[in-house]
């Protein structure tokens, strides 16, 4: 009785669902809204085919460009948290055209059928996260027409993907591990499956002359309106006319500056700051970062442009001695400093950050 109670509550407002993103992910206000209206749509269109068979629904899979730490992992992760749905990312790259050595573009509704714990029916109202779209764009420039050598990691996925994000029946492998044994598969409909797909498109985000910058009062805005990226930009860099209008919503999210990251530092329910004090406590350590310190960590992540998903990394650099050290020093009061942040960070140039 419980699945079709489910299936009776109605579906979330835009702004239910905005608000609830709101409280795990700092600034983005623009994609958070254009994702909440598309995930409100995307719920009324599974909720109409479940009362009748046809709908005049179209699916609103996304498109999500924005430089590396910008947030799109996050926002797709927290909006399946939200939906209450099974999600799964996947890596566009590992995949190849069918036939070839690598991965066929079924094997990702069979990560998704995984962490449904294989049943078809939650498997059909997932979502999907499929980044480093912007890899699998036409390399073959010069034959646009298809002919001459075949581009099997990027226009031949690219042409794969049409018909999941679409909507068709196929016949998926249930071993992801085995991918090649077509005798054991089941049929998954991926008509209400929501497909998000991101990309950093840096080419597209550093193309502009310098001479051209706008300056003045309002030249900030200018400038953001003048990175727009428009489609006719995404098929020329090598994104499939026909892959991009299965795409309708294109979101583009904005770099995070400072006071932003500042904030995704300390004030998310699942914040790293937050982490960390829980940690410690574990060994009865009371932690208290001063807001220098968090400035300093902010401040190195954004001069070397890492964004959001570099703190992890350059906090983890900064406590590694802490951590080490805690579990034999109980019952004491930590606090953290700029002068040892600073300090920590010095020789973090010659270490590779895992972003």
């Amino acid at each position: 009785m419980e699945p079709s109670a489910r299936r009776e509550e109605a579906p979330l407002t835009p702004r239910e669902i905005y608000e609830r993103l709101d409280r795990y992910v700092i600034g983005q206000d623009a994609a958070k809204r254009a994702v909440a209206i598309a995930a409100h749509n995307h719920l009324k269109r599974v909720q109409a085919r479940r009362v009748r068979r046809q709908s005049l629904i179209k699916k609103s899979n996304i498109l999500l460009i924005g430089p590396t730490g910008s947030g799109k992992t996050h926002i797709a992760r927290n909006l399946a948290d939200i939906l209450h749905v099974p999600f799964t990312t996947v890596d566009a790259t590992e995949y190849t055209e069918a036939g070839y050595y690598g991965k066929d573009v079924e094997v990702m509704i069979s990560d998704l059928l995984l962490k449904a714990n294989h049943s078809v029916e939650d498997t059909q109202r997932g979502i999907i996260f499929v980044d480093e779209v912007d890899k699998i764009a036409r390399r073959s420039q010069g034959a646009r027409n298809g002919a001459g050598s075949r581009d099997i990691g990027g226009e031949g996925v690219q042409q794969g993907l049409l018909k999941l994000l679409e909507g068709r029946e196929v016949y998926v492998p249930l071993n992801v591990t085995q991918a090649w044994n077509k005798s054991d598969f089941v049929q998954v409909d991926t008509r209400d499956i929501l497909f998000i797909c991101a990309g950093t498109f840096s080419d597209l985000h550093d193309a502009g002359d310098e001479s051209s910058r706008p300056l003045g009062f309002g030249a900030n805005e200018m400038a953001r309106m003048r990175r727009r990226i428009s489609t006719r930009q995404l098929v020329e860099f090598g994104m499939l006319a026909e892959f991009l209008g299965r795409l309708p919503v294109v979101v583009q999210l904005e770099l995070l500056g400072e006071p932003e990251l500042m904030r995704v530092l300390t004030e998310p329910p699942d914040s790293i700051v937050r982490e960390f004090h829980e940690l410690l406590a574990m060994d009865d350590l009371e932690l208290d970062f001063d807001d220098a310190a968090l400035r300093e960590v902010v401040h190195y992540s954004v001069s070397r442009g890492l964004g959001a998903r570099g703190l992890r990394s350059i906090l983890e650099h900064v406590m590694a001695d802490v951590m080490f050290e805690a579990p034999e020093h109980r019952k004491r009061q930590l606090r953290v400093d700029s002068d040892y942040v600073r300090a920590r960070l010095k020789g973090l140039d010659a270490v590779q950050l895992s972003v």
